[in-house]
């Protein structure tokens, strides 16, 4: 969502001559996120957000394009990508893949309350019930292969305690799988970045549900885990009861949480604290050039994944 490649006006109109929807009103770049392109963009006829990607392909694009038509047609309030005078949804700009889609109502709700997390428990659980019958596959790019492949290249980087605390979770995520705890977990499509900004709210309701570019296949739990620790997270890391209590039953009366998931939600909440710690300490240490880029701070995950830790096995359902 940060701005690495400059389009200009003119460039998005002769590029929109493809395109059913109008002529062009206004393009606004928006400087936020850290992976791609994207630009507010009103016609004539609507609005829509262009994106242009830069780091994934056009080979790996459809898994991702296809999964929001999905979900769209499945009523989930997510991005429509638009579909051009040849009937394909991708297109290029300035040699990169490049995609216009739907603009959705409302904005992001960064303190939200428990029925803002009541509300995004159901959205999230019906989301997983409609991405079971999606049938392209694509593991979560950023899953646990990513973490173990990736943890040696971020040592480096840190000091004494926060090295001992990154080897350490990942040898407890290691036994973790290798002592079958995530062995009868739901596995499906995940967002797997559903965090308060890639929610729009119109009031307490979910009016939308953006950047699914780093969905992909693992378990539902981990989505559920994702979602919990930045919606339900106080500024210490520690878990709000309230917000979580609303989040966890919403979505268990969408789709029943078993009791593996039971069992595995402990060290479900430590993987998916650990997953953003470092994809944001990669994303600090090793950053790509960009004219607006916007950095998250990796000791806000750090934090989180202390608080799980501390917590041990203290479940907030049951």
């Amino acid at each position: 969502m940060s701005v690495f490649t400059t389009v200009t006006a003119d460039e998005l109109r002769d590029w929109l001559k493809n395109y059913s929807i109008g002529h062009l009103v206004s393009l606004e770049g928006i400087p936020a996120g850290i992976e791609n392109t994207n630009y507010f963009v009103d016609t004539s006829h609507g609005r829509y957000v262009l994106t242009v990607f830069e780091k994934l392909t056009r080979t790996e694009l459809p898994f991702y394009v296809h999964l929001m038509a999905h979900l769209a047609r499945h009523g989930i309030p997510c991005p429509a990508p638009i579909a051009d005078r040849d009937n394909e949804y991708l297109g290029t700009i300035h040699g990169k893949p490049a995609m216009l889609a739907t603009r959705l109502a409302g904005r992001s709700q960064m303190e939200p309350g428990p029925a803002h997390c009541a509300a995004i428990g159901n959205m999230l659980a019906t989301m997983h019930v409609a991405g079971q019958s999606y049938n392209r596959r694509f593991d979560n790019p950023r899953g646990y292969a990513w973490w173990v492949d990736t943890a040696p290249r971020l040592l480096d980087f840190l000091p004494a305690d926060e090295r001992a605390l990154l080897e350490s979770e990942i040898a407890f995520q290691r036994a973790a799988r290798d002592d079958g705890l995530c062995r009868e977990l739901p596995h499906g499509v995940v967002h797997a970045d559903l965090f308060r900004d890639n929610v729009l709210m119109d009031g307490e309701r979910v009016g939308g549900v953006i950047d699914f570019y780093f969905a992909g296949d693992d378990y539902l739990l981990f989505d559920l885990a994702v979602t919990l620790n930045d919606w339900c997270s106080d500024a210490a890391g520690e878990l709000d009861p309230a917000k979580a209590d609303a989040m966890l039953r919403a979505y268990h009366a969408e789709r029943p949480l078993s009791d593996a998931e039971h069992r595995a939600w402990p060290a479900m909440m430590r993987g998916a604290a650990l997953r953003f710690w470092m994809s944001r300490l990669y994303d600090f240490h090793m950053p790509r050039d960009g004219a607006m880029v916007h950095k998250h701070d990796p000791a806000r995950f750090r934090d989180v994944l202390r608080a799980r830790i501390r917590a041990g096995d203290t479940l907030p359902w049951r």
